[in-house]
């Protein structure tokens, strides 16, 4: 069984998140997260959906409760709370 980890947000600007999201590539590997989707709302191009295989369900949650992952949420411009779902196939 695999397990997944679906992340959606809106940014302020896509391209300045991109960039920051490019960059924090090393910690998702570190994390065992290995990236399946990366989409954009058709209605609203600054509403992010990432969609991610992880590899360890523990290493996957900590990776999202980490101070590093808000702090870079934060920096890179995402403005509301993430919606962050822990998925089973």
């Amino acid at each position: 069984m695999a397990t997944y980890l679906l992340i959606r947000h809106k940014v302020q600007d896509f391209k300045i998140w991109k960039a920051a999201f490019d960059a924090h590539g090393p910690m998702r590997t570190q994390a065992g997260l290995t990236e399946n989707y990366l989409l954009r709302n058709s209605d609203d191009p600054n509403e992010v959906v990432a969609l991610f295989e992880a590899i360890d369900l523990a290493r996957a949650r900590a990776f999202v409760e980490s101070t590093d992952l808000r702090q870079k949420m934060q920096e890179a411009g995402v403005l509301d709370k993430p919606d962050i779902y822990f998925l089973n196939d």
